[in-house]
């Protein structure tokens, strides 16, 4: 149980520190499209550079992972 709840920390202040800079945080079940070779990517939270990527939120969307699981 104390396990459990010192990784929920460290998560909540990796975070909080990834929020603080040049980086958004996103959160739910959201995908990467589907390659040629049927791999994709699929998290919960997502860390992204906005600097270098401002259009990632059109690469990960939850419709990525209905199209990937079907």
């Amino acid at each position: 149980m104390m396990k459990k709840i010192t990784n929920i920390l460290v998560l909540l202040a990796f975070v909080l520190v990834a929020n603080c800079a040049q980086h958004s945080v996103k959160f739910g079940k959201k995908c990467t499209q589907v390659a040629n070779d049927g791999t994709y990517e699929k998290s919960y939270v997502w860390i992204v550079n906005n600097e270098i990527n401002p259009d990632f939120d059109k690469k990960i969307t939850r419709q990525n992972c209905i199209l990937a699981e079907s």
